[in-house]
């Protein structure tokens, strides 16, 4: 690959995967199963396999073929296998890529493996074949990272974004933002050239309208992130109350299994505990905390600290009272005091299959939800209040969202930078000074694609992978 043409790649001709090596790993998951998937990439990858491979003649048959055959060593039959063949540029990662199907053995695994990199190839680093595809030019960086993305992705939403941005997506924004800046970079710096005539190529009121017009785009999608990370990882979602209103009842409820201790003993949970359901589409992440109250018990008053930071840390709080044990004006204290930490929240009236109708006349004012997380009352109810609440079962993901931190850092960077390019139009300076600061600009926004990249971001992003992709 000639990075020539990439002015701001920088180290990348010393990397080991321009080597050339051909790798090799097992690319499905380990244990039960019919069928495993050893994948070679490398432009010796048909070669070595032909060396094993009895059928076809490997080196004759075109791209995107299969090949019915066997795998031996010398006479030895190891395996029937099926041979995929993807030959370079046209594979994931643009090099010769061969996938063979053998029997799910833990034994024929090893062997065939084993036989692979006697014959030349060398076991795969976590993520190599997806950073093979990213140096050969088959995918930029936030392509890449969301290829890692959709392999985690636990939800119809976490999904359709990983998607959304493997496909391109959020590349192509980036894009045309540079293509922009870009533009009048080289009409600045076109004027450095011209310094001692003092003329300017760039229009100033063109340029300041740009910048405002790219920092916009910027700032939303700074402003993205809090939903699209939400949409990645899930709605942290906190169930507070006094002890033994029923927290670990109605976790179990949404659950739908006995997830935690339930006892009539009040301060049982003394710890958070933490477990997620998807509900139409939507990660929500269930923190189940120990009661609110004042206590003696050291370890006790530890879990009641630990609930108010979890609180405080979270997207959403679902907040029980229990009629039996709280009058009125003790819920509207409580209200209060959860209405400091300016966090949305639910308020529950738990165990309602025990009032008439005459005794919830006296919470109306609280406009709360009534359930019996004991007997499955209004469960339901409450996960669509959950929705209405974080407001992102109608959100349109075919929106770019950033899901990013590293992304959000780079956008944020990128701000700055075109914010001192407005301010010395508005102050004016000279054009070295407004070139180095769109430079920088170009710099950031090309650290998220990787057209700006080193050695040590891609081993930190890519190691994070499954070996095999």
């Amino acid at each position: 690959m000639n990075y020539s043409s990439n002015p701001y790649l920088c180290n990348m001709s010393e990397h080991p995967i321009l080597e050339q090596e051909t790798i090799v790993a097992l690319a499905t998951a380990s244990g039960n199963g019919a069928i495993a998937v050893i994948r070679l990439s490398g432009k010796d990858a048909i070669v070595i396999t032909n060396q094993v491979f009895r059928g076809k003649d490997l080196l004759k048959q075109p791209s995107h073929t299969l090949h019915f055959g066997t795998i031996r060593d010398g006479q030895e039959i190891i395996d029937e296998v099926l041979v995929s063949l993807f030959v370079g540029p046209n594979s994931y990662t643009k090099e010769n890529v061969v996938e063979i199907s053998t029997h799910n053995s833990k034994y024929i695994i090893e062997r065939v493996m084993s036989l692979l990199i006697k014959k030349g190839a060398r076991a795969a680093k976590a993520g190599e074949f997806t950073l093979r595809a990213f140096l050969n030019g088959g995918m930029d960086l936030s392509q890449a990272e969301a290829v890692a993305d959709l392999i985690a992705s636990n939800s119809a939403a976490s999904h359709q974004i990983a998607m959304q941005q493997m496909r391109g997506g959020f590349s192509n924004q980036l894009k045309k933002l540079r293509d922009d800046l870009i533009h009048f970079a080289s009409l600045i710096e076109l004027e450095l050239d011209f310094s001692e005539e003092d003329v300017e190529f760039a229009n100033r009121d063109q340029l300041k309208s740009l910048i405002k017009e790219i920092n916009q785009v910027v700032s939303k999608l700074i402003s993205s992130f809090e939903q699209g990370n939400v949409l990645k990882n899930g709605v942290p979602v906190v169930i507070a109350g006094k002890p033994n209103v029923g927290k670990s009842t109605l976790l179990n409820a949404l659950l739908n299994e006995e997830r935690a201790i339930v006892s009539d003993i009040a301060g049982t949970t003394r710890d958070t505990i933490e477990d997620e359901i998807n509900i139409k589409g939507i990660t929500f992440r269930f923190i189940d905390t120990a009661g609110i109250r004042e206590t003696i018990d050291v370890i006790e008053a530890k879990g009641v600290e630990r609930t108010r930071e979890k609180m405080k840390q979270a997207r959403l709080i679902i907040y029980l009272f229990d009629p039996t044990q709280d009058q009125v004006q003790d819920i509207q204290n409580q209200i209060t005091e959860v209405s400091v930490l300016n966090i949305p929240f639910v308020t529950i009236i738990n165990k309602a299959d025990l009032l008439t109708q005459e005794q919830k006349l006296h919470y109306e004012l609280l406009k709360p939800l009534y359930i019996s997380a004991k007997e499955q009352i209004g469960v339901e109810e409450l996960k669509d209040e959950l929705l209405a609440q974080v407001n992102l079962a109608n959100l349109n993901t075919d929106d770019v969202l950033v899901t990013n931190i590293r992304h959000v850092e780079a956008l944020q960077h990128t701000r700055s930078s075109l914010e001192r390019v407005l301010y010395g139009i508005d102050n004016p300076v000279t054009s070295d000074f407004l070139a180095m600061d769109i430079r920088q600009s170009l710099y950031h926004l090309g650290e998220i694609t990787g057209s700006v990249s080193t050695d040590d971001l891609l081993d930190n992003i890519f190691s994070k992978f499954c070996i095999g992709k």
